[in-house]
């Protein structure tokens, strides 16, 4: 079964569209996302515009802050207290990787907590890792929602995750954990990795290798997930050798149109949840 992503987001996106109608109609302002992008590399762009497009679609608000590659570190914090102060503003997202002379975690940190939409905050994620989540990172958040629109059973099953990123891997071992699966890291001093793969139900591709999981670390009837985006001869693909695989795995998801739409879907989700959580703070 191949797991259509791009499906699975729209519908989420059309769900989030109703919620922000029923926002516009009470006469409030509906949710805005502020993204901050640093320079000009092309992925990042793309990345960017097509969180716009999906706040349009949702019919949510968006702004763009636009920054030269050579911005300091305190004129991107000066841009984020702003935003931080900015009431009409719901959800924040720095676009990553940012450049080598700016500390990403200081950015991130610099980031109210309650509009940390990415889920990046330290805070976040501690509330994350103890089972009290205010948000949920979007591409491991993404991940779970599509497993189980799917009804694929996660309590009790092996998962394996071939990455450990703070964006991808380690709280996808979090979020695997609350829907009580059995779950083993892998990264690049892993011994005898194949043969670790091997034993998953459930297989997280997420290393930035392209087509690096192939046939030999996938068992039969086995769950693939693929969150790599790389490319290979002019063309996307993702961490796993998408042909090899396929013919052994139950499911699995294609690059492009697998857990990138869903990863958007979720931005949404929290940009909704961050506006509810402020409103409930205004009407107590």
């Amino acid at each position: 079964m191949i797991i259509d992503g791009k499906a699975h987001a729209a519908a989420i996106t059309q769900q989030v569209k109703q919620r922000v109608d029923e926002i516009i109609q009470s006469g409030q302002a509906p949710p805005h996302l502020a993204v901050v992008l640093v320079g000009d590399d092309p992925a990042s762009q793309v990345y960017v515009r097509n969180k716009q497009i999906a706040c349009e679609k949702a019919g949510m608000g968006s702004s763009l802050h636009r920054l030269p590659a050579d911005v300091t570190q305190q004129e991107l914090e000066d841009v984020l207290i702003g935003l931080n102060a900015d009431k009409n503003v719901h959800g924040i997202l720095v676009q990553l990787p940012l450049p080598k002379h700016l500390c990403a975690d200081t950015i991130i940190s610099s980031i109210c907590d309650e509009k940390d939409v990415d889920c990046l905050h330290p805070y976040n994620i501690g509330l994350m890792a103890t089972g009290q989540p205010r948000f949920l990172p979007c591409t491991p958040g993404g991940i779970i929602t599509l497993l189980k629109r799917e009804n694929i059973d996660i309590a009790g099953k092996n998962a394996v995750i071939v990455g450990r990123s703070n964006i991808v891997g380690k709280p996808m071992v979090f979020l695997l954990l609350a829907e009580n699966a059995t779950v083993t890291v892998c990264h690049s001093r892993t011994q005898n990795l194949a043969e670790v793969c091997r034993n998953a139900d459930i297989l997280v591709a997420a290393i930035g290798r392209a087509k690096f999981i192939t046939a030999d670390y996938v068992k039969d009837g086995a769950v693939v997930i693929d969150v790599g985006i790389n490319r290979e001869d002019g063309k996307l693909c993702g961490d796993v050798d998408y042909d090899n695989v396929a013919g052994k795995a139950s499911y699995i998801t294609p690059v492009p149109g697998g857990v990138g739409p869903m990863t958007i879907a979720t931005l949404l989700e929290n940009c909704v949840r961050a506006w509810e959580r402020e409103w409930e703070v205004k009407n107590v």
